[in-house]
């Protein structure tokens, strides 16, 4: 198993099955990242509204309201770290995108019940000290209003004990064909938040369900938050 003494991470996890061995500073995945940099910021207009605040090195969870397809690459194109997303199976149909979902180490999930097989990879993941990236409405929403988070999220936060990063997407991408949104130029705009108080919890089914309503409760104060100023800008 190979080890990175830069991010301090093993570079050697599974997904689904498949053994992913690239890590964060693999030339490969180095110019991914800066292809996805290049077409966000040149193509597509994301605007951070705050710095992204993921740790150096260690393991995290990255937690967004999902907006379209789009969504992973214009988060991380303002992140450092690279992020392994967890993503519906039907994503995997595009194509054009199955070397970037493998060389970044996409994790695949099932859409209908619960995939363990898939939650074992994410918990895998952090263990070894990866970031990982959740959209946990399950689903993309067809508004600014958030849909209801799924409780896998609050598993992975309690079992884990990684920290959680709430982030709130915005932008014109929503309501677009899961391929039409990486063809047109959209704007969006990206607001991070602090690490989700999850202290005191323990590892209990009543905790998972504290854990995903204190998540949730984060992405919304984001999302009130982005909604309030950009109301404000369009009234100046």
């Amino acid at each position: 198993m190979e080890f990175n003494c830069r991010s301090g991470i093993s570079e050697n996890v599974s997904s689904n099955g498949r053994e992913f061995s690239r890590g964060e500073n693999d030339w490969v995945v180095r110019a991914l990242c800066a292809f996805s940099r290049v077409y966000t910021r040149v193509y597509q207009h994301v605007e951070p509204n705050s710095a992204c605040p993921l740790p150096r090195v260690g393991p995290a969870i990255v937690v967004s309201n999902h907006t379209s397809s789009l969504d992973p690459l214009l988060i991380q194109s303002v992140c450092p770290r690279l992020i392994r997303w967890m993503m519906a199976k039907e994503y995997f149909d595009i194509k054009a995108m199955r070397p970037l979902f493998d060389n970044v180490g996409v994790i695949l999930v099932e859409r209908s019940g619960r995939d363990m097989a898939a939650t074992r990879a994410a918990l895998r993941a952090l263990e070894k000290g990866f970031i990982l990236g959740v959209f946990p409405e399950g689903r993309i929403a067809t508004d600014n209003k958030l849909l209801p988070f799924q409780n896998g999220i609050g598993m992975l936060a309690t079992k884990s004990k990684a920290p959680v990063y709430p982030i709130f997407l915005d932008g014109n991408q929503r309501g677009q064909e899961m391929v039409e949104v990486f063809w047109h130029r959209n704007q969006a705009t990206i607001t991070f938040g602090p690490p989700v108080d999850l202290s005191g919890l323990p590892d209990s089914r009543q905790a998972i369900e504290q854990a995903t309503e204190r998540i949730q409760t984060a992405v919304n104060n984001l999302r009130v938050g982005a909604l309030r100023q950009k109301n404000l800008a369009s009234s100046q």
